[in-house]
């Protein structure tokens, strides 16, 4: 799957109307499909995945309820994307609304230059949270990173303006929270501004939390550069984990010590602001600047961008790349066909590091704008605004001088002062045709002042004027190199060892709202209400997580709790968060009484008066009292103006009460705002979208406004809506319906519902959301024989950390005849998780692969053998007759593979792993290459020493159809030390000599495993006994650690593949590592004085196997 040559996309010309519009200086805009190569990927898993502690991205990587894909066509074919085109006289712009509303392509007319980076293919890797992900362009990543939605379509609306600009606008609901994300990309007749003008709405019930990145590509070599303000002193890591200084790393930054790659040859290797210089994945953020810009600039064509956005809005400035070195260059590989390698450079809004998020509250839209623009012939800019962007280069005696604009200026003013100095001229600037000067010594200073290239040395300031507007100005920052430099984050106390219960709310706080992989917060606040039985804050932060838990009754209690406490002495709280969450509760406990009285009390704190009264008018239009409803929608409208839910229900109101004029009125007013609004839309005419989980929205919100008729027809729509990429709706439709019905007072209709539930298909099926909670629970109650019902809402429960109600209610389900395969994998899942019954969940799976021919499922199977103690070759006699059905999968093809490495067939092993392209994940790489290495080492030992070699040498230049390559800190020990020892049987002393030494150099620089002793063998084999010492000591220090102290998850991590499928106790864990370790130390010692093992060294093959298998999972 490597790079081949790839023909560029032909854009279409423009329709002859739009054509005419850009002869006259307009900007043009139409609809028409791109066909372009795709790499299709395969239908996602039809099981649930429960990806609890998957960390993602520095946080929560949890899937469940979206359908997750895990393979990739490994050939293209031609696929006609739905493609939005927008130009101007400077700029041409492709979306995509198909694929998340991307930017597709951002071509700069004027320089015929690509800026944003143009992938001529679809194909994607499995980066995304959800599976696909597709590189280039600009992605807009939204309620998190990246964007759960990245490979879903979004609904489109071309908007235009009376001054001549265009909005191309995209949108959809997150799959998750249900909130709806719109997005739209304007160009203007006279600007080569791109404009990204955001509409971010919460429109559940309860505060989201949310970030926002803009995430362009740019295409990558050694001559591009990624440019940041001159007043970025340092960058940070994900989380702040780490810091390092900016331009020049000044210390090891990603296991990378740029410092130490400086030399003669090479003086600017330790400069992380270019592509080039970076071998490793690498991310790194601002940390603090006072400057509202930042860009790419590729130094070779002399072109580039600016990304401009209110700093105090918009904070994220970030790189990342997969590295200048052949590890990132199998990731380009998987990524594209042959356009090559890119960089990131990821724009951020209400966030400043991933992960960061901030809070949306109910009902609550946030609105904001980025700005891009092509630059070109100026170089990295120093200094950028809306309107221009200026570089300065001082140095050999001279200041360059470069502006660039983002409209046409007649008479602009260039002024450069040097000191007392000042040459000023008058030019006429335009995209695509910058002012760039070179000035002399003689023309703004003595020679002398300009030698130097530091700027901040050089007393210049350069200001660009048209009329009496200042369009940007720059000078240096003042020196502050010797300011403080940023804290590194630090991993939070246990509960018990935080002294204050403040701290304890707070931290508790910090866990949910970045969404923590591996720590809950439940038991922060758990520890302060056992501390302080009353404690407000903690009580109502405990109540709203046990509601999003379908927790009712124990939601109420800690509810009642922490009112108690805050109405002790004030019976009008501060606060009315209590308040409103008891008033939810008490909805969904079906005592609408409370909940009214409840929200009318939070009304009375305007922080929460918006959604109350959202709430009290939703209530009164459920119970017919439609003008009490009218009043609480004008209250809910002027808390928050921009929701369109208290308009949507007057407009419900205005019709019932037969004032059909004021309701039309209202509803133009609000398309002319919203068009793309899924509820205005249904009202204007009504129109449905054709998403399920969508229809199901809807019909939610037609329920809650009491429109109880419109809400069965929609749902009765999304009992037939096809199974999408955001899943099935059929089943919990029905069973939606059946709760409607039974509300109405129809209980033989109610029970037809749930009749056609139980037969309806359900795969893709996985409910979410409280409303899916409630109907499958009253259909539970129902009917004792609902098998599917009782499957449904167990996935519900075990998503929702519910593990053992879930596996009570799976069990139910289940009899002897069951083949449901989904129903067993889930009931064999958890028996595992929860009951620890390992045989039981072996003998469901037995049955589940009876019933399917999924291989995923025995993926599963063979992972709980592994867990299980299963020797290798049961494992292989298991798998080997379904070969052709299982080695579809790339995880099952590695594991058979390890399996016939353990069993003494390495041949054959390394036949099939050079098969077929594989396909590696993010955070799950070398698993195939390791396989590949294992297989090679074994089929050395089988060969004489030339071919011996040769298979060692191909394992250290793994083939390009694994799919990946070794990473520069990779410890490949065992490989250099095979190699020696196969060079020196055939007599090559120097060769053998020259393979001990990497060995040695990858032990020390690696971390510390079990190949580490392998490089301490070939220190030994070189006569350095002191280096092999000193490797055996870190190797038995390190497993003294593992046994000593106290085992945890690493709070900081970015990836735990080996917790994906069955959880890791990290105790156990440690205790398993350090039996390997200890168990390779006493093979060591065993081998004789030669430096030869009487055994390979490190983990035997098959522990080797099950240990990377582990990560598979």
């Amino acid at each position: 799957m490597h790079s081949t040559s790839t023909t560029p996309l032909r854009l279409p010309e423009p329709p002859p109307g739009e054509q005419a519009a850009l002869d006259d200086g307009g900007v043009a805009v139409w609809e028409q499909d791109l066909t372009i190569a795709t790499y299709e990927p395969a239908p996602p898993e039809k099981l649930p995945m429960f990806f609890d502690r998957r960390v993602y991205q520095g946080s929560s990587g949890r899937v469940y309820p979206l359908p997750f894909t895990e393979r990739i066509a490994s050939e293209p074919r031609d696929r006609a994307w739905r493609a939005v085109h927008i130009e101007n006289r400077w700029i041409r712009l492709v979306m995509l609304p198909e694929l998340g509303g991307r930017i597709h392509i951002g071509y700069d007319k004027t320089a015929g230059y690509d800026f944003f980076y143009r992938n001529n293919v679809i194909k994607p890797a499995l980066v995304g949270l959800a599976g696909p992900w597709v590189s280039g362009g600009v992605e807009f990543n939204w309620p998190q990173h990246h964007r759960p939605a990245t490979f879903l379509p979004m609904e489109s609306w071309i908007e235009r303006e009376p001054d001549g600009a265009v909005t191309v606008w995209m949108s959809d609901h997150d799959p998750f929270a249900r909130m709806r994300g719109t997005h739209g990309v304007r160009l203007r007749p006279d600007s080569s501004l791109i404009e990204l003008r955001a509409r971010l709405h919460n429109r559940t019930d309860v505060p989201q939390t949310f970030l926002w990145w803009a995430n362009v590509a740019a295409r990558a070599h050694e001559d591009y550069q990624s440019f940041f303000p001159t007043d970025v002193r340092y960058v940070a890591d994900h989380a702040r984990r780490a810091v390092t200084a900016f331009p020049r790393a000044d210390r090891p930054y990603y296991g990378v010590d740029y410092p130490a790659r400086v030399d003669a040859e090479h003086p600017d290797a330790d400069r992380i602001d270019y592509y080039g210089n970076i071998p490793v994945p690498t991310s790194y953020m601002v940390v603090e600047t006072r400057d509202d810009f930042f860009g790419g600039y590729d130094h070779a064509a002399g072109a580039g961008f600016v990304h401009w956005a209110d700093r105090r809005i918009a904070p994220g400035k970030k790189q990342w790349t997969w590295g200048n070195a052949p590890f990132g260059h199998a990731w380009d590989d998987q990524l594209t066909d042959g356009d090559g390698a890119y960089v990131e450079l990821m724009a951020g809004v209400y966030t400043d590091n991933q992960p960061d998020f901030s809070y949306l509250a109910p009902g609550e839209v946030k609105t904001f704008s980025q700005f891009w623009y092509p630059i070109t012939g100026i170089g990295a800019a120093h200094q950028a605004t809306k309107d221009a962007a200026v570089s300065v280069q001082v140095g050999d005696g001279r200041v360059e001088v470069g502006v660039v604009s983002t409209a046409v200026v007649r008479d602009a003013r260039i002024r450069v002062a040097v000191g007392d100095r000042v040459v000023e001229r008058v030019v006429d600037i335009e995209p695509g045709r910058p002012f760039v000067e070179s000035l002399t010594g003689d023309d703004v200073a003595s020679g002398d002042d300009l030698r130097g290239g530091d700027l901040r040395a050089v007393d210049v300031e350069v200001t660009v004027t048209s009329g009496d507007r200042e369009l940007v100005r720059w000078r240096p920052r003042a020196d502050d190199d010797a300011a403080p430099e940023p804290a590194v984050a630090t991993e939070p106390p246990l509960p018990a060892d935080i002294a204050s219960a403040d701290e304890l709310y707070l931290t508790g706080v910090h866990l949910a709202q970045y969404r923590h992989p591996t720590r809950q917060p439940e038991p922060y606040w758990l520890e302060a209400v056992k501390r302080d039985a009353g404690d407000a804050r903690s009580n109502t932060a405990l109540g709203a997580a046990a509601t999003a838990r379908g927790e009712y009754d124990r939601a109420r209690a800690y509810l009642h709790t922490a009112i108690e406490r805050l109405t002790f002495r004030n019976p009008n709280p501060a606060d009315g968060e209590a308040h409103y969450r008891l008033g939810l509760v008490e909805l969904r406990r079906g005592d609408a009484e409370a909940a009214y009285d409840a929200f009318a009390k939070a009304a009375w704190d305007v922080r929460w008066a918006h959604p109350a009264s959202v709430q009290m008018g939703l209530a009164d239009a459920r119970a017919g009292r439609d003008l009490d409803a009218l009043g609480r929608a004008d209250d809910a409208r002027r808390f928050g103006a921009d929701d369109p839910l208290p308009r949507q229900l007057r407009i419900i109101l205005l019709r019932r009460l037969g004032r059909t004029a004021d309701a039309d009125a209202e509803l133009a007013a609000l398309r002319e705002d919203d068009p793309l609004d899924v509820l205005t839309g249904y009202l204007a005419d009504r129109r449905l979208p054709a998403d399920g989980l969508m229809l199901l929205d809807l019909a939610g919100d037609l329920e809650r406004a009491g429109e109880r008729d419109a809400a069965l027809a929609v749902l009765a729509a999304a009992t037939t809506a096809p199974a999408a990429g955001t899943g099935a709706a059929a089943p919990v439709a029905e069973y939606r319906r059946a709760a409607v019905l039974a509300d109405a007072g129809d209980d033989e209709q109610a029970s037809a519902a749930r009749r056609r539930a139980q037969q309806a298909p359900a795969d893709w099926a996985f409910p979410a959301g409280l409303d899916a909670h409630d109907a499958l629970r009253r259909a539970v109650a129902a009917d004792p024989a609902d098998a599917r019902a009782r499957s449904l809402l167990g996935m519900w429960l075990y998503d929702r950390g519910r593990r053992a109600d879930a596996l009570d209610l799976w069990r139910e389900a289940l009899t002897e005849t069951t083949d449901d395969a989904v129903l067993l994998r889930n009931a064999a899942l958890a028996t595992v998780e929860v009951a620890g019954d390992l045989d039981s969940a072996a003998a469901l799976y037995d049955r589940a692969v009876r019933s399917s021919a999924d291989p995923r499922l025995w993926f599963e199977l063979d992972q709980l053998a592994q867990r299980r103690g299963i020797p290798a070759a049961a494992r292989l006699a298991r798998l080997e007759p379904h070969r052709e059905l299982i080695t579809v999968r790339d995880d099952l093809l590695v594991t058979l593979a390890d399996l016939l490495t353990a069993t003494g067939r390495a041949a054959e092993a390394i036949d099939l792993l050079l098969s077929r392209p594989l396909q590696p994940w993010e955070g799950g790489e070398g698993i195939a290459i390791r396989a590949f290495a294992r297989a090679c080492l074994a089929r050395a030992d089988e060969l004489r020493p030339d071919a011996a070699g040769a298979v060692i040498e191909r394992a250290l230049d793994a083939p390009r159809s694994l799919g990946e390559a070794w990473h520069l800190l990779d410890d490949r020990a065992s490989l250099w030390l095979r190699l020696g020892r196969a060079r020196s049987e055939a007599g090559d002393a120097a060769g053998a000599d020259t393979a001990w030494r990497r060995a040695v150099d990858e032990s020390v620089a690696g971390e510390v495993g079990a190949d580490t002793l392998d490089g301490a063998r070939a220190a030994r084999a070189r006569g350095d006994h002191g280096t092999a010492a000193s490797l055996r000591s870190r190797v038995a220090a390190r497993s003294t650690e593992l046994r000593t102290t106290p085992a945890r998850i690493d709070y900081f991590a970015t990836s735990l593949p080996e917790t994906l499928l069955f959880s890791l106790d990290p105790a156990d864990d440690a205790r398993r590592r350090a039996d390997e370790l200890e168990a390779a130390l006493a093979r060591y010692d065993a081998a004789d004085g030669s430096g030869e093992p009487t055994e390979r060294s490190g983990t035997p093959a098959a522990a080797t196997a099950d240990a990377d298998r582990e990560v598979l999972a």
